[in-house]
């Protein structure tokens, strides 16, 4: 993918995984809605919100190269491991790859603050 400059090209496998993220815990939001134990799913659901946020903040901090973006990406590694606990909870199919893929989040963003 071309870039309009190459600042941030060390940041883009974190980038990339932070948006799939998010765009997987909307996803896992939205069919949790319509699943009959939603009750059950109140703080996978609220999680699910909060994860997408932060990786989408995360996305755009190291997009601008932030100041404080290893710090931010180091709270996004939290809250997807939050979210993959939350999710690991449910059999469903969408819940275990919302599972799988906070994971892989998770591991990128430490990957990105560790470089």
């Amino acid at each position: 993918m071309n870039m309009v400059t190459m600042t941030v090209n060390k940041y883009q496998k974190c980038i990339d995984e932070c948006n799939k993220c998010a765009q997987t815990c909307y996803e896992c939001f939205k069919a949790c809605l319509n699943e009959p134990d939603i009750q059950n799913r109140r703080n996978c659901i609220s999680t699910l919100i909060e994860c997408a946020q932060v990786c989408q903040m995360s996305s755009s901090l190291m997009s601008m190269d932030g100041h404080l973006v290893k710090e931010h990406c180091t709270i996004c590694a939290n809250i997807c491991d939050k979210c993959a606990q939350e999710c690991g909870m449910f059999k469903e199919q969408h819940c275990q790859i919302c599972m799988q893929e906070c994971q892989k989040c998770a591991n990128e963003c430490r990957n990105m603050v560790n470089m």
